[in-house]
């Protein structure tokens, strides 16, 4: 297995390589999604036409999104790509709607946030070593 240059790293199927890559690049992506909203947020407070805090902090998850899906397209087709995502997918999504709703008393670009940024965790940690996995254990 040879390496492509950049980061994070990859395999030559384009697969990302290591667990600190896949978290360290999917965070950095929440945190430029809540820059980028608070930015879009701002300007739309000064301009009178929202409330500050306002934006929908859920967001954020785009980047790390585009991240997963990227690393779930090099997979090869089969039966393990597509029920570690499921399984990625739901875990992560009720763990982000529960962080959300425990940070409900905050502004929605808040607690938005916080759930995204739960969500790109709990999907990480349930996708990169579950998709390993179930692929040494199908072939």
């Amino acid at each position: 297995m040879s390496e492509r240059s950049g980061f994070p790293r990859r395999d030559d199927q384009g697969r990302i390589l290591t667990l600190g890559d896949l978290l360290g690049v999917s965070l950095a992506g929440v945190v430029i999604g809540v820059l980028a909203l608070v930015l879009f947020d701002a300007v739309f407070a000064s301009i009178g036409a929202a409330e500050f805090g306002r934006a929908n902090g859920w967001l954020a998850v785009i980047l790390p999104a585009w991240l997963f899906w990227d690393d779930f397209r090099a997979w090869e087709f089969g039966a393990a790509r597509v029920t570690a995502a499921l399984v990625a997918v739901a875990t992560a999504v009720v763990s982000g709607l529960l962080v959300a709703g425990l940070s409900a008393g905050l502004p929605p670009l808040a607690s938005g946030a916080l759930g995204a940024a739960a969500w790109t965790v709990v999907f990480a940690l349930v996708w990169f070593p579950g998709v390993r996995w179930l692929a040494n254990r199908t072939g």
